[in-house]
């Protein structure tokens, strides 16, 4: 049987004026996680934010108490240098990192954000730093990346070097509100029928009227925006995710 439903409202949906309230407000409403977009201007063309944001942001929300647990902060990094990051998005209270396959193939082993180095890194090499800094690790795809990239990595022997969760975009990454892709639900539904026990993530276009689609592929961690923070009633629609969800697991 699949993990049980998480559902991680996207703040990159919420009212940035009084950010810290808003985080807090998703949580009242019974939301899971908090998904958390970091974007670089490189490896996708928009900025957002960075850790110094993330740890005023953490003071809002209490920390988890357990693996997966509620409050964690998924911070989903699309930058083109994610080992770099690791440490300061640790320091900055992220509970999940989560890093992009395509960014990881092209980048370098430095570890800090001053720091340069000629080493190149690999996927591998970024889940064990990740899991060294004592956070959970993830590894996302864009919609143009082929999802059997992934098998070497999750059938590795190597637990430290084992992602613990992965995120197929059903949108290309980088700016929020964009139409759903129903085209990436193959790769969701592959990787759930090789990989039971893991949480496979959906981000992009999800919603009330989408999340039958990603539920039935397999999906349980949904990322929604704006179908979450512009709803009238968050917790309906929070439920109403989460429902889909358990249904197809429970029935699976």
């Amino acid at each position: 049987m699949a993990p049980a439903a998480i559902i991680a409202p996207s703040i990159l949906s919420a009212d940035f004026s009084v950010l810290g309230a808003e985080c807090a407000r998703m949580m009242d409403e019974q939301a899971d996680w908090l998904h958390i977009d970091i974007m670089d201007g490189h490896f996708v063309p928009n900025l957002t934010l960075g850790a110094p944001v993330v740890a005023k942001l953490r003071a809002h929300v209490e920390r988890p108490q357990q693996v997966r647990g509620r409050g964690t902060f998924d911070c989903h990094m699309m930058v083109s240098e994610p080992m770099k990051w690791v440490r300061e998005f640790q320091r900055a209270g992220c509970d999940l990192y989560c890093f992009h396959y395509e960014a990881a193939v092209h980048s370098t082993a430095a570890t800090e954000p001053g720091d340069d180095s000629d080493q190149k890194t690999t996927p591998k090499d970024l889940i064990r730093h990740v899991h060294e800094c004592g956070m959970r690790a993830g590894i996302a795809l864009k919609p143009e990346t082929a999802v059997d990239v992934l098998w070497e990595i999750l059938d590795g022997r190597e637990k430290s070097e084992v992602p613990d969760m992965v995120l197929i975009m059903t949108v290309h990454p980088g700016f929020g509100g964009q139409k759903f892709m129903a085209s990436e639900l193959p790769k969701v539904k592959a990787v759930r029928e090789r990989y039971p026990e893991l949480d496979i993530e959906v981000d992009g276009g999800l919603g009330p009227s989408t999340i039958d689609q990603a539920a039935e592929a397999g999906a349980n961690v949904i990322v929604a925006g704006s179908a979450v923070f512009g709803a009238k009633d968050p917790a309906d629609v929070i439920a109403a995710l989460r429902a889909a969800v358990e249904k197809r697991r429970v029935a699976a």
